[in-house]
C-alpha cells in the first residue's frame, strides 16, 4: 500500500504488446531507495540487498536500475503521446493473412488505452439493459428504494406510502403520493439517483432500474481503465472490465434498484481518482528532480494543487450520503494515498520521507478526504434542509430543534435536528438484528456461502412460458462462483506480493477490499447480506487480472513459459465466462424447467 514501488517498465516499453503484468523476472520489484542523492548508475553491489547477492551465486543477473524519475513516473503502454505515429504490422495478423492499413493500424494501436475499455464496457452496457424491465415486478429491496426516490424528486424528503401502493404503482395508474413524512435510515444521494431513471421513463421496473444499469456499465468503464493504469498493460484492463462486466453479483445489483452498486460506483471512482492523483503528483516530483535523486528536494518539495484528490474526496462524500459504510472507505483512502505520498518522497531520496510527508501531506489529505467529503455529505440533505420545519410539514425530524433548548445555539436548529436524526439512525443500524431468511455471515463471502433470492416464482406448465410440469424463475444475487473462488486465490496472491515484495499495486487492491469488507466483521451480529459486497467487487477483480498477468508471466520469460502461462490464463477467463452464461438465467428472472434450477443449486445454503 505505500509508494515505495512504482510499476516499473523500461522506457518505451509497451506492456499490451508483452502481455504480463511486469517486465523481465523481479524487474518489477523496487530498487532500493537510497537515504540521500544519488545519480543514475550509482548504485553498485553494495547498494543491492542481500537477496539480491544470494541469487547472483546462482546465476541471476539483476536488470539495471531506472532512474529515479523513472521509477516515480513509468510510461503508460500506449496513447498519442506514447505510442509512435508509425506502428509495425502485427505479426500474428499477417500469419492469418489479415490485411490492416498501416494508418488504420497505427491508428488503432495509439488509441487501444480507450478503444478496449470502450468494447468491454459496451458489451456489459448490452447485457445490463436488455430486458432490464424484467421480471415486471417490484423485486427485493425496491420497494424502499424505488418509492423513497420519487418521493424525493417530489418533494425532496421520503414519504410514508399508503397500504396497497406497489399494486398501484405495478398496475400504471396514478401513484398515490401524499406529503406525510417516513422515517428512513439511509442518506439521500442514491436513491436521487434511482429517481433520476424514474424522471426519464416513468414509475416503472425498467425506470427505477436505468441508473443503476447505467453506473454499473460505467464502472465496468472504469476498473478497465484503473487495471490499465495500475499495471501499465491495456490487454489487462481489457481483461479486469470483462470479468467485472461477467460478475454475477455486480450483473444482478446493476439491473436492481439497490443502493449498494451506488456505492460501489462511487468506491471505484475515488479509488481511480487517487490512483490518477498518484501518477500526476510523481511525474511532477519527477519533472523536479530532472533524473537525479535530490533528497533536500523530496523532503522539502510542496507537492502542489491536487484536483484528482479533490475529486477522490468529493466521491468518497457521495459514497458517505448513499450508505454510511463510505466512512471506512475514507479513512482506508486517506491513509492510502499519504502512505503513497511518503513512497515517492522516500523514491526521490529523501532522508525522512514520513516526517516530510507529515509536515507537508498530511493536512492537505485529510482535507481533500475528510473535510470535503463532510462538505458534500451535508449538502447532499439538501432537499431535507430546505422542506418546512414546522410539525407534520417537512421531512421526517426537520422540525425537532425548534424551540428546543441547547447548548449550543450557535449551531444552526436544522444542523441540530440532522444530528439528532442521525444518533436514532445510528441506533438503528447497530442494534438491527432481525433474523432474515437470507441473512449471512461475511466469513461466508468470498466463497458465496449464502445469496440472496431477490425474485422468486414457481409457474406451472403453459404459465410465463413454462414448457415443463413445473419450471422456475428467479433472480438470485450471488457473483460467479468461479470468479469469486479464483478470487479468493488472487487476493492471497495480493497478500503476499505485498508483504513479501512490497508491490504497491496490490497493496492497493487490498486496501480497496478492506475498506469495503472487513467493516462488516465489526458487526456479525447485525442483520447483513451476501449483497454488500457488491461494494469490493471491483478488487476482487483486480486481484484476479493480478493473478493472470502473473499467470501470463513477464516478458523476460522464455517462449515455452509465456505459452503455458496465456493458455492457463485464457482458459480461467473462458471459464469465468462461461459460468455467467451457465448462471445467467437465474441472473435475469428467466422461466426454467425446476430441473434445470437445481441443477444449478450446487449446494443447500444456495436454496
Amino acid at each position: 500500500m505505500n509508494g515505495d514501488t512504482a510499476a516499473q517498465t523500461p522506457t518505451g516499453t509497451d506492456h499490451t504488446a508483452q502481455g504480463g503484468v511486469g517486465v523481465p523476472v523481479l524487474a518489477d520489484q523496487p530498487s532500493p531507495a537510497v537515504p540521500g542523492p544519488r545519480t543514475p548508475g550509482a548504485e553498485g553491489p553494495a547498494a543491492r540487498p542481500a537477496w539480491l547477492h544470494r541469487l547472483a551465486r546462482y546465476g541471476y543477473t539483476a536488470p539495471p536500475a531506472a532512474a529515479p524519475a523513472e521509477r516515480l513516473a513509468p510510461p503508460m503502454p500506449d496513447g498519442p503521446r506514447v505510442t509512435p505515429a508509425r506502428v509495425a504490422p502485427s505479426p500474428l495478423l499477417l500469419r492469418l493473412g489479415i490485411p490492416v492499413p498501416q494508418g488504420l493500424w497505427s491508428w488503432l494501436c495509439r488509441w487501444a488505452g480507450w478503444l478496449g475499455p470502450l468494447a468491454v464496457a459496451l458489451f456489459a452496457g448490452a447485457l445490463r439493459f436488455s430486458g432490464l424491465g424484467q421480471p415486471h415486478a417490484i423485486i427485493f429491496d425496491e420497494t424502499y428504494y424505488a418509492k423513497d426516490a420519487y418521493a424525493l424528486w417530489h418533494g425532496g424528503y421520503e414519504i410514508s406510502w399508503p397500504e396497497g401502493a406497489n399494486e398501484q404503482i405495478m398496475a400504471g395508474g396514478a401513484v398515490p403520493y401524499r406529503p406525510e413524512a417516513s422515517y428512513v435510515v439511509h442518506p439521500p444521494v442514491g436513491k436521487w439517483i434511482i429517481g433520476a431513471g424514474e424522471q426519464l421513463f416513468g414509475m416503472n421496473p425498467f425506470g427505477w432500474r436505468f441508473a443503476v444499469a447505467l453506473l454499473g456499465t460505467l464502472s465496468v468503464l472504469m476498473v478497465a481503465r484503473i487495471a490499465r493504469r495500475l499495471f501499465r498493460n491495456t490487454l489487462l484492463g481489457c481483461v479486469a472490465g470483462l470479468l467485472l462486466a461477467v460478475d454475477g453479483l455486480h450483473f444482478v445489483l446493476s439491473r436492481s434498484a439497490l443502493l449498494d452498486l451506488v456505492v460501489m460506483f462511487w468506491i471505484l471512482a475515488a479509488f481511480g481518482f487517487l490512483l490518477l492523483d498518484r501518477d500526476h503528483t510523481r511525474a511532477r516530483l519527477a519533472a523536479r528532480l530532472d533524473g537525479v535523486a535530490d533528497a533536500a528536494a523530496a523532503q522539502r518539495l510542496n507537492l502542489g494543487w491536487r484536483p484528482y484528490r479533490i475529486a477522490a474526496g468529493v466521491c468518497v462524500g457521495l459514497t458517505c450520503a448513499t450508505k454510511w459504510s463510505g466512512l471506512y472507505v475514507a479513512a482506508a483512502f486517506g491513509l492510502m494515498t499519504v502512505l503513497w505520498d511518503a513512497g515517492a518522497r522516500r523514491l526521490a531520496g529523501a532522508g525522512r520521507p514520513y516526517l516530510g510527508t507529515l509536515v507537508r501531506d498530511a493536512v492537505p489529505a485529510f482535507v481533500s478526504i475528510v473535510v470535503v467529503s463532510a462538505v458534500v455529505y451535508v449538502t447532499s440533505w439538501w432537499g431535507w434542509f430546505a422542506s418546512s420545519n414546522l410539525p407534520g410539514r417537512g421531512g421526517y425530524g426537520r422540525d425537532w430543534a425548534v424551540g428546543r433548548s441547547t447548548d449550543y445555539p450557535w449551531i444552526p436548529e436544522g444542523l441540530r435536528a440532522l444530528w439528532h436524526y442521525h444518533s436514532t439512525v445510528y441506533d438503528f443500524h447497530t442494534h438491527l438484528s432481525d433474523p432474515h431468511t437470507y441473512q449471512s455471515n461475511p466469513w461466508s463471502w468470498l466463497v458465496l456461502g449464502r445469496p440472496v433470492s431477490f425474485f422468486y416464482e414457481s409457474p406451472k406448465q403453459g404459465q410465463a412460458g413454462c414448457t415443463a410440469s413445473e419450471c422456475a424463475r428467479e433472480v438470485l444475487g450471488i457473483g460467479t462462483p468461479l470468479l469469486w473462488w479464483a478470487g479468493v486465490v488472487a487476493l492471497a496472491y495480493c497478500l503476499w506480493r505485498w508483504a513479501a515484495r512490497r508491490d504497491w499495486r496490490a497493496g492497493a487492491v487490498l486496501c480497496g477490499l478492506a475498506a469495503g469488507y472487513l467493516p462488516w466483521f465489526a458487526y456479525q451480529q447485525r442483520t447483513i447480506f451476501l449483497f454488500y459486497a457488491v461494494a469490493f467487487v471491483p478488487f476482487v477483480v483486480l486481484a484476479v487480472t493480478m493473478l493472470v498477468g502473473a499467470l501470463i508471466g513477464p516478458a523476460g520469460a522464455s517462449r515455452d513459459r509465456r505459452i503455458i502461462g496465456s493458455s492457463a490464463a485464457g482458459l480461467l477467463v473462458l471459464l469465468i465466462v462461461w459460468n455467467f452464461l451457465f448462471f445467467h438465467p437465474l441472473y435475469t428472472g428467466q422461466t426454467i424447467p425446476m430441473e434445470d434450477w437445481r441443477r444449478r443449486m450446487w449446494f443447500d445454503s444456495w436454496i
